[in-house]
């Protein structure tokens, strides 16, 4: 972000000149930032990191445009909000993209595509030194993206921001935890997914988008893995779960259906997921952990999951529970004819700023000293 050389007291009036100015009820323009607020990267409070990178995708592509589509598709949001009319005044900003970012996921995911084709047609990587090459290529890239989100998300962190990660798909998030891992001694990830993204280098990719949660566990300061809606894993994964009960708890979306069946309402389910999280919380969120009909584009969608109000109303006990949310991701998701995932993701990310402001205000404010009692 370059500087504009005003004061703090400086940027703080023109936020609230720009508050006063501006028309809330107005059509989003696109000449704005990000939901079409006027507010500079030095006035807003909100940051969000763009990661258009989709390298290691297994099945179907698109999830490297996710944050440009998301971005087009923000100026559609309203933005009152029932649970904060004011939250808009916050001021939410996008980051600009990595050209370089850009180009290597263009390159490297033409070279993955070779790749994958050949295992796909019984090639073994130990036999065949081409193949050797791609890899050892795509997990030097990786790593560049994986600098690239930590160097980042640091700096947002340092400036005060409220932060979050729009993908791309799952992999890109890592370096933001290795951020969160420097100045945080302990945190929980509280991930919503279709899948459990527990394999041990997919495909040979060390990175890969399917090894995003193993990939976090390795993290000493993630003290615990609760995933909610998993239908979709494999027996690797389910042993790592089972030999790892005390920290990573799956809530697996037949579990889910069932307790809904036997009576067992949202909220009390909630409550319960919620109560296995630690004090500081980062959120995950694959689009794909939604039932298919909100994001039927994505890169490997699957039957089941979460309604939009469940995913709202779960992120919301987080907050109410006192808890922190110190960082979120939104990836994973992909437009295709038409634009409605992106206007589900769109509205989606809105609210996941919105609590994550929210807890961090919350554990802000001071404590109020109890009321002392005269009575003996």
């Amino acid at each position: 972000m370059k500087k504009s050389g005003r004061t703090p007291a400086q940027i703080k009036q023109d936020r609230i000149e720009k508050i006063k100015s501006f028309d809330v009820n107005d059509l989003g323009k696109r000449e704005m930032q990000i939901f079409g607020l006027p507010f500079d990267p030095e006035e807003a409070q909100i940051a969000l990191v763009p990661v258009p990178w989709e390298v290691t995708v297994s099945y179907a592509a698109g999830t490297a445009k996710g944050p440009e589509q998301i971005h087009e598709a923000s100026f559609q949001v309203d933005l009152c909000s029932l649970e904060d009319k004011n939250f808009w005044q916050a001021g939410i900003y996008m980051e600009k993209t990595d050209a370089k970012l850009v180009h290597l996921n263009k390159k490297l995911r033409e070279k993955a595509e070779t790749y994958i084709d050949s295992l796909e047609k019984g090639a073994m990587v130990n036999e065949d030194k081409k193949l050797q090459k791609i890899q050892s290529e795509i997990e030097e890239g990786c790593q560049y993206m994986n600098n690239w989100v930590k160097q980042t998300t640091q700096k947002c962190l340092a400036e005060g921001k409220v932060v979050g990660l729009v993908g791309g798909d799952h992999s890109t998030p890592l370096g933001f935890l290795q951020t969160l891992a420097e100045q945080h001694n302990a945190f929980g990830i509280l991930q919503v997914d279709a899948h459990a993204d527990l394999r041990q280098a997919y495909e040979g990719f060390k990175y890969s988008h399917a090894s995003i949660m193993y990939n976090a566990l390795e993290i000493p300061q993630v003290k615990k893995l609760v995933q909610v809606g998993i239908r979709d894993f494999c027996q690797f994964e389910v042993e790592l779960i089972e030999k790892n009960q005390n920290r990573v708890k799956t809530y697996f979306d037949y579990q889910l259906k069932q307790n809904d069946f036997n009576g067992i309402n949202w909220n009390k389910q909630c409550k319960t997921i919620v109560s296995q999280l630690p004090q500081k919380v980062y959120i995950s969120f694959d689009i794909d952990g939604l039932e298919p009909s909100l994001c039927p584009n994505t890169g490997t969608p699957v039957a089941g999951g979460l309604t939009y109000a469940q995913a709202l109303y779960l992120m919301e006990q987080v907050v109410l529970s006192g808890r922190q949310i110190i960082g979120f991701d939104l990836v994973e998701v992909a437009n295709g004819e038409t634009d409605w995932d992106a206007n589900v993701a769109a509205r989606l990310l809105y609210n996941m700023a919105r609590q994550a402001r929210a807890s961090q205000q919350r554990k802000a404010q001071p404590t109020k000293a109890p009321k002392r009692s005269n009575k003996k």
